[in-house]
Order: C-alpha cells, then structure tokens, then sequence
C-alpha cells in the first residue's frame, strides 16, 4: 500500500508541472489550433499567452547561427524549426542567440506522437514547445512576419482544475483503500487475539448466595475487594471456583469486561470457559 501511495503522489506531482500549451495561428480570417507539449528545458510562459511574429528559421533545422537573426520587429518573434540533424536544445539555442522569444519545433515525420523536448535548462529563458508534422506544414504557409500573427496560449487554468480534482478524487480512492486495509486488518489481529473476558453464560453459571452476617465464619470476606464496599445483610453474591465472594453485579462486569481472573487470587477462568 505504500507503494501505491507513493506512486500516486508522483503522479500528481508530475501532473501539476507538466502544462500543456496550444499553438495557434491567427491570419485574417484564419483561425487555427494546434495541440502541442512544451519542452522540459525551456522556460515559462508569463500569463495565460504569449503573441508574436512566425518566421521560419533559416537554416530550417537552427542547428547552426540563424541568417534570419537580423530581422527586427517591434513585436515579439518566434522561430518555426524542423525537428533533426542536432538536438533539441541545440536548436532552442541558436534561436534564442539570433533574437528570437520562443521557438516552435515540428516533427520530421507524419503521423508521429507529440513527444516532450528535453535537456538541460541552463541558460535558455524563451519558451519553446513541439507541434506534429502537419501542424508545422501548415504554420509555414503562414509564417508571414508581423503578417501571421502566433499565439502559445498555455492552458494553464483548466489543467491546473482537472489535475485538482483528479488528486482529490486520487487521494480519496486511496484514503478509503487503506482505511479498509486498517480495519480488515484490526479485524482479523482482534479474532486472532485470546479473549480476555468471558461470556455472560458462564457468569450466570457461577454459583450465588445472599449475604447474611448471622451466618458469616471467620475467614468469609466481609467487603467486595472489586467495589471496596462492605457487603450488607440480604446482598446477593456470586463465589468463585476459588472460593471467592463478590458482589454479583461487580463480578459479572469484571469478567465480562476486564478479565478472566479472580480479582483476589489470580485464579484464572480461561479454562473454565474452554470446557464449556
């Protein structure tokens, strides 16, 4: 159990860090999204979005200086890279250093998953994320300057609800797995444990006998040891195997509730009660 425990929490942990982003494109009449994943190592978009000019980078792979770095806009500018030939980091990079505020990388192959870009985050502070194949074809017709306005809008409020309610709903399955794990396991160490105590059958079996001060010898017991009170003329009183005279009431709750044993000499009413 807490291994599982443990492996929810880290799904939840990862869940909270890990925020999808969509790209969008906006021209004019056009109007198109792209899901996408943002890389591990680049950094994070300030707000709910981040807008600005799509060029395509030059060489299209950024595995080397940018040629498109002296191009100056007073917006913000994003690099449209294809994915190989260096790595992911190498490409965020050489973006960043030709001016750039983010960078868009595209798969090389059709019909390939999103996949998370990773690599050391030292020293890249633009935002950088991943889009399919198709997604990337399709934002180079339009990487047009200030023509073709792009948008990374992070989506960070819905996650943020669907991963809470999904650790709440987590926390709660397990809270109630273990909580049932706790009582199952009670419930069999208590069916395990030897009884302390004796049935109320074997209480009404003791032998009585009413208490008379006319009739009491010497070495009779004048006082309850379980209560400390003296016993009065007409009490009715339960004996021991052990010869040992207690209120009835007292008795009866003693070994029902608390132990076995003679409360005077120990004697111990566990075999009396596995002959029964």
């Amino acid at each position: 159990m807490g291994k599982l425990l443990v492996i929810t929490i880290i799904y939840c942990f990862i869940c909270y860090f890990v925020k999808p982003i969509c790209g969008i494109v906006h021209l004019k009449s056009l109007s198109t999204s792209f899901a996408d994943t943002p890389a591990k190592f680049s950094a994070r978009i300030h707000g709910s979005r981040i807008c600005g000019a799509l060029l395509v980078a030059d060489p299209l792979d950024a595995c080397s200086s940018l040629v498109n770095s002296g191009v100056k806009f007073d917006d913000i500018k994003f690099a449209l890279i294809v994915r190989g030939n260096c790595s992911f980091l190498d490409k965020v990079r050489n973006a960043q250093r030709a001016g750039f505020d983010g960078a868009i990388v595209f798969d090389d192959q059709v019909e390939k998953n999103l996949i998370s870009m990773i690599g050391s985050p030292e020293g890249i502070w633009i935002p950088a994320v991943f889009v399919s194949n198709e997604a990337g074809e399709s934002l180079m017709k339009h990487a047009r300057g200030e023509d073709g306005e792009c948008c990374i809008i992070s989506s960070l409020k819905e996650t943020s609800w669907n991963v809470l309610i999904i650790s709440i709903i987590s926390l709660l399955v397990i809270g109630a797995v273990l909580a049932a794990f706790v009582s199952l396991r009670l419930y069999w160490r208590n069916q395990n444990r030897p009884s302390n105590h004796v049935g109320g059958k074997l209480v009404e079996l003791l032998p009585c006998s009413i208490f008379s001060a006319t009739h009491i010898s010497g070495y009779m017991e004048k006082t309850c040891a379980i209560c400390l009170q003296d016993f009065r003329e007409g009490d009715s009183l339960k004996v021991l195997p052990c010869q040992h005279k207690f209120h009835a009431n007292c008795v009866g709750s003693w070994l029902t509730k608390w132990n076995t044993f003679c409360p005077v000499c120990k004697y111990d009413l566990k075999p009396e009660v596995t002959h029964q």
